[in-house]
């Protein structure tokens, strides 16, 4: 869902550059106290599998793309700020490097990505950690729904953007009805992904899901 240069108007693109800045500047606060030996390796390990995954998108409208997002999966992982961090991380680096979403769209995408998607994804997964620490099975359905809804809250935040200050030149309706219907296929498809690595990791490691901290009782890896 990354936005294109000169998608929204100026007046809208500074404001949600002042949001992501103020967001993010949050999380590098409340991060440190997340940080420690099995944190900091694990973050470095999910923002390279986000940035990878985030390569493959398609267009869904003139100067707007479709893909995964990867918030919940860093949520899950290494927690909201951590994980708000890596997502920002991947999408400066993509903007800067790789063109893939434009310098004045880059608040709106860190908003919708980093802020939204992966305090959504955890507020979710929070909500329902009594069924991940039931065991295997559980974790998966948690980080499935916790990714799918996830994404589309993020293709959300996109819709209210463009309604607020969009000149794409194509009408909101439109625009709802495409960020929906393909984000709502594209979460399927991370809610999947999401669950086997989640999954995958907690049955080597429990102690790297940042969810499953606290956790009284080893994770029951059988489904």
């Amino acid at each position: 869902m990354h936005m294109s240069d000169g998608l929204l108007n100026a007046p809208v693109s500074v404001a949600f550059l002042v949001i992501a800045a103020a967001g993010v500047g949050f999380a590098l606060i409340k991060a440190r106290a997340d940080l420690d030996d099995r944190t900091a390796p694990m973050a470095g390990l999910v923002a390279t599998f986000i940035f990878a995954v985030q390569m493959i998108n398609f267009p869904i409208l003139p100067g707007a793309s479709g893909h995964l997002l990867g918030g919940a999966l860093a949520a899950i992982l290494v927690g909201p700020y951590v994980g708000a961090l890596c997502v920002t991380i991947v999408l400066v680096v993509q903007a800067l490097l790789f063109a893939d979403g434009g310098l004045t769209a880059l608040g709106a995408n860190v908003t919708n990505m980093a802020l939204i998607g992966t305090a959504t994804g955890f507020f979710v997964a929070l909500a329902l950690r009594k069924l991940a620490e039931r065991g295997k099975g559980g974790l998966a359905a948690v980080a499935f729904v916790s990714a799918f809804v996830n994404t589309v809250v993020a293709a959300t935040g996109f819709i209210v953007e463009y309604a607020i200050g969009g000149v794409g030149g194509v009408e909101i309706g439109k625009v709802a009805l495409l960020m929906w219907g393909l984000h709502a296929l594209i979460g399927i498809g991370e809610g999947l992904i999401t669950a086997v690595t989640v999954t995958s990791v907690a049955s080597i490691r429990p102690d790297l899901v940042y969810l499953l901290r606290g956790n009284k009782k080893p994770l029951e890896v059988r489904s």
